[in-house]
C-alpha cells in the first residue's frame, strides 16, 4: 500500500471502487494542525472532475495503467480499430472510450492509448493535428460582430471556428484537447 506523500500528477488511483487520475496536486502544512494532499482528479470512465482533500500519510491504492502507442485503421461502424505499432495486434475501442478525440482522428494517425487489466480506458491524441478544411463560407470583409471568424468542416467532419482569409482546401493546425484553431500549415 502507497500512501498520498507518493502522489503525483498522472497517477492513477482506485477510490470506492473507481479509477481516477491525478490532474494536480498540493502538499499543504498549515501553521496548526496536521498536513494534508488536495488533489483535483479526473474520472477515468466517466471524465468528471473533482476535488478531493487526503490526510498526509494515508494508505491509497494506485493503479498500473499501461500507455502505449497505437496507430488508427479504420473505424468498422461502431469500434474504433487501432493497431500496435510494436506488436501489429489489432484492438477495437468503443466509440464511448474514442469520445471527442474521434473529432481530429485521421487514418494512419498515431494516438496513446491507456490501458488497465486489458481494458482501455481513454485515448489520447498529440497536442495538435493537421486538418484540411472541406467547405467553408467565403469570407466577407466589412460588417462583422465579432474578431472575423466562421465556421468550417474539416476533413474528419468537425466543425470549428476559422479567421475569415482561411478558404476551403487549406491545411490548418487545430488543438485536439479544445477544437481551436491555430494557424495554418
Amino acid at each position: 500500500m502507497a500512501t498520498t506523500n507518493d502522489i503525483k500528477n498522472g497517477s492513477v488511483l482506485s477510490i470506492d471502487g473507481q479509477l481516477w487520475s491525478v490532474l494536480e496536486f498540493q502538499h499543504v502544512k498549515p501553521g496548526k494542525g496536521g498536513a494534508f494532499v488536495r488533489t483535483k482528479l479526473r474520472n477515468v470512465r466517466s471524465q468528471k472532475v473533482v476535488d478531493k482533500t487526503f490526510n498526509a500519510g494515508t494508505k491509497i491504492d494506485f493503479e498500473t495503467v499501461d500507455r502505449r502507442d497505437y496507430q488508427y485503421l479504420y473505424n468498422d461502424g461502431t469500434d474504433f480499430i487501432f493497431m500496435d505499432n510494436d506488436t501489429y495486434e489489432q484492438l477495437p475501442i468503443p466509440a464511448s472510450v474514442v469520445g471527442d478525440a474521434a473529432n481530429y482522428l485521421l487514418e494512419n494517425a498515431n494516438a496513446q492509448i491507456s490501458m488497465h487489466d486489458g481494458e482501455a480506458l481513454q485515448v489520447e491524441l498529440p497536442p495538435s493535428v493537421i486538418l484540411e478544411i472541406t467547405y467553408t463560407e467565403p469570407g466577407l470583409q466589412g460588417d462583422r460582430s465579432n474578431a472575423g471568424n466562421k465556421p468550417a468542416t474539416v476533413e474528419t467532419g468537425a466543425e470549428i471556428q476559422v479567421p475569415l482569409f482561411v478558404e476551403q482546401g487549406t491545411k490548418v493546425k487545430v488543438d485536439t484537447r479544445s477544437g481551436d484553431y491555430l494557424g495554418r500549415a
